[in-house]
């Protein structure tokens, strides 16, 4: 079994601790997760960390919860994620984006805090957690692990933190720091952080609204998949498309121009990538078009316009063609009811 992609058992008790003190069924978690009770007592098994993500999705769901129950009392509700990623999405930089991101959840009466230093060319993510907490050692390996996938996903590359410093000593030896961190981890420290090159905050985001629409809609998954190796080309072009998008794309050889390269070079580099720059056109129309959707306030037609279309006839073919379901049966099924004829 791949470790990289499974969880040790001992960080789902504690998940279970965590829901159990918040009045919520363990017998009826572990059925829907597919989890056997015997499991929970052989301390050196691991589960598929898809079956971890829906534990905790589940956990959240029934505590209301995004910090699944471990802040005793100071709940973090489902979508303050989701508020922070928006509030950030937009920022020049990571420095930026981290920043403004502690200073959004400094806006809630929980038993936490973050800061970011920044000491030459290092820089360390800190997190402070009351020591008066039950499960203090999950909620800061949880913050500090989390946050370096957010921020390795907002620029598209991985942030390769050098040191993760640990004020506590796990109670028995885990593996599983290397495998979340894959660098040094050093333990009874007097401070939690980890330690990374300071030249990732100067980075840019590469995300947008669209992009981002489309993560959080799995986003647990991704940041435990830690999958964010995509600025290559195709991910270049989307982010210039995206930058101004309003339904309609620059022709090939401006994009050939702002890339500095000639059309020969960049269709035999995308067709190396498997794709065109019709596909990467018809991707972004096709996220554009689900992001409007999630907007009920827009009707079928309006997004029609805004997507480029002269008729609302010629947007659903397209859609069709992208999602095999038309507009409407789209939104009905992932947004909702709606009143729009399909």
């Amino acid at each position: 079994m791949n470790q990289r992609r499974t969880i040790n058992v001992r960080r789902v008790v504690k998940v279970l601790q965590g829901a159990a003190r918040s009045g919520v069924s363990i017998p009826e978690l572990l059925d829907q997760c597919g989890i056997e009770r015997h499991v929970l007592e052989q301390p050196d098994t691991r589960i598929e960390r898809d079956t971890f993500i829906r534990l905790m999705l589940l956990v959240m769901e029934q505590t209301q919860d995004e910090f699944l129950g471990f802040g005793q009392g100071r709940k973090s509700k489902p979508g303050t994620f989701s508020m922070m990623a928006h509030a950030v999405i937009n920022c020049p930089t990571l420095d930026a984006a981290v920043r403004r991101g502690i200073r959004f959840y400094e806006l809630f009466d929980l038993n936490m805090r973050t800061w970011l230093r920044r000491e030459g060319d290092q820089a360390r993510l800190v997190t402070e957690v009351d020591p008066r907490l039950d499960f203090r050692d999950v909620i800061i390996d949880a913050m500090l692990f989390l946050s370096l996938r957010f921020m390795s996903w907002l620029v598209g590359k991985v942030v390769e933190p050098q040191a993760v410093y640990l004020d506590y000593q796990p109670l028995k030896e885990d593996d599983e720091h290397r495998f979340m961190f894959n660098c040094p981890t050093y333990y009874n420290s007097g401070v939690n952080q980890v330690v990374f090159p300071a030249h990732y905050l100067d980075l840019p985001l590469v995300r947008n609204e669209l992009s981002l629409s489309h993560f959080l809609r799995e986003s647990l998954a991704q940041l435990f998949e830690g999958n964010v190796h995509n600025v290559g080309l195709p991910a270049r072009i989307r982010g210039l498309l995206s930058e101004d998008y309003g339904g309609h794309f620059p022709d090939f050889g401006e994009v050939c121009r702002r890339l500095q390269m000639t059309p020969q070079t960049l269709r035999r580099r995308l067709k190396d990538d498997n794709t065109s720059y019709q596909e990467i056109k018809d991707s972004i129309r096709k996220d554009a078009s689900v992001y409007y959707l999630s907007k009920a306030e827009l009707s079928i037609d309006e997004i029609a316009l805004l997507m480029g279309f002269s008729e609302a006839s010629s947007f659903h073919r397209a859609f069709k063609k992208w999602t095999n379901m038309t507009p409407s049966a789209y939104r009905r099924t992932h947004f909702g009811e709606t009143n729009e004829h399909p």
